[in-house]
């Protein structure tokens, strides 16, 4: 066995494939954001102001996934940061993803935290740690840019009164203190229209939205990265090109582009190839498909899981390949019974499915039945075992799942 991990050990140190594979990760900032100049420029100019000791106006940032948003963001940054220092301005930020700091009080937390004020893990109130921070606030001097990153997942769960709190904490704040800037970043480009009218006004002082990569721009950002990520002559044109254009046709995302090429990249690792091939890059977006369909219903809240186990449970029952709104809802209620959950109404039911029609769980297509009218056609567009497997992980749903594989 040891001998075996000796061989896996000396491929990744000695690699054939990668030069430096943290390049592709979709955390790491380059020095240059191809295709990004005209947003540098507008995030920048909203930020710089705090380069002369004022409070940049709140800015709200949105686009969809893999549009280069959290990229452009950490860039302008760190770049504000380091001239600050050199002007001996106190220009500083924190940044939190609210997907996965989930609660006010994560939130809070670690915004106090990088202002230097030391909160428990758990314990305190949430109006506590807040009176801590603007305590902490008013004794300091400078500019705090908050940025609050795919803050639509926070607000969906726990309301919008942590930002509301946040975008007028200048006001908690007394004269001469720290002067706080709020950033939020959304892959929901509608996600504004669900906030308070008092917060969407404060939030929305400057408001800059990330288009969606073409093939062509994806091919120039996956080239440049590929350059140092890769060792000389590994990777070739048609390979670059094939994932521009499978992402590409994920509407322009580049982070799925970089994703991508990485898992090829690390497929051909493990098969010793000398060279990432078209086929790497074919296997790569099955393995990523089941992984990205896996992590979106694990998500998923409980009646959009319910809605899933319906569509299902009415397919196995009729022996039909598709069912229809109205099926989907009396399965649905019936498990809403089994599981003790109070059933939401149909047409929330209808906008579920438009949800998971998007995310492409489920597809609903609208077809004509003539003189009938119009119904939606619905059906699993995803792995049935792995959204299953997904849906498995809530213990309450494993009876259901348990049924529909044994009626298979």
């Amino acid at each position: 066995m040891s001998d075996v991990l000796d061989e896996i050990f000396e491929r990744v140190v000695a690699s054939r494939i990668f030069r430096n594979r943290d390049i592709l990760s979709p955390d790491y900032i380059p020095d240059r954001l191809p295709h990004r100049e005209e947003e540098i420029r507008r995030v920048g100019s909203v930020l710089a102001q705090a380069l002369k000791g004022s409070r940049p106006n709140n800015l709200f940032i949105y686009g969809l996934t893999g549009t280069g948003k959290t990229a452009v963001t950490l860039y302008v940054l760190q770049r504000l940061e380091a001239k600050a220092k050199q002007l001996g301005v106190n220009v500083r930020y924190v940044y939190v993803n609210t997907r996965q700091r989930d609660t006010p009080y994560k939130v809070l937390a670690d915004i106090a935290s990088a202002i230097g004020v030391r909160v428990p893990f758990t314990g305190l109130s949430t109006a506590e740690i807040y009176t801590r921070l603007v305590r902490a606030l008013s004794k300091q001097q400078g500019v705090l840019i908050v940025v609050l990153d795919e803050v639509d997942w926070l607000v969906r769960r726990r309301g919008d009164d942590l930002l509301y709190k946040l975008t007028r904490i200048g006001y908690d704040l007394p004269p001469g203190s720290t002067k706080v800037s709020l950033v939020g970043i959304t892959n929901d480009v509608k996600f504004v229209e669900m906030l308070d009218a008092r917060v969407r006004s404060s939030l929305g002082e400057e408001e800059v939205v990330f288009p969606p990569y073409n093939a062509e721009q994806l091919r120039d950002i996956l080239w440049e990265r590929a350059s140092q990520a890769f060792q000389p002559g590994v990777v070739d044109e048609a390979v670059i090109s094939y994932c521009a254009a499978l992402a590409a046709r994920e509407h322009g995302d580049a982070r799925r582009a970089l994703d991508l090429l990485r898992v090829a990249g690390e497929m051909a690792e493990r098969e010793n190839s000398p060279r990432v091939t078209v086929e790497h890059v074919k296997k790569a977006w099955v393995q990523l498909e089941r992984d990205r369909i896996y992590e979106v219903v694990s998500t998923l809240p409980l009646h959009a899981r319910l809605a899933i186990l319906a569509a299902l449970r009415a397919q196995h029952i009729s022996g039909r390949p598709y069912t229809t709104t109205g099926e989907l809802y009396s399965h649905y209620r019936e498990l809403t019974q089994r599981v003790g959950v109070e059933a939401v109404t149909q047409r929330r039911i209808s906008d579920i499915i438009n949800e998971l029609d998007m995310l492409g769980v489920l597809s609903a297509r609208v077809v004509s039945r003539g003189r009938y009218g119009k119904t939606r056609m619905i059906t699993l567009a995803a792995d049935e075992k792995t959204v299953l497997s997904a849906i498995a992980q809530d213990p309450r749903l494993r009876e259901i799942i348990r049924e529909l594989e044994e009626a298979e």
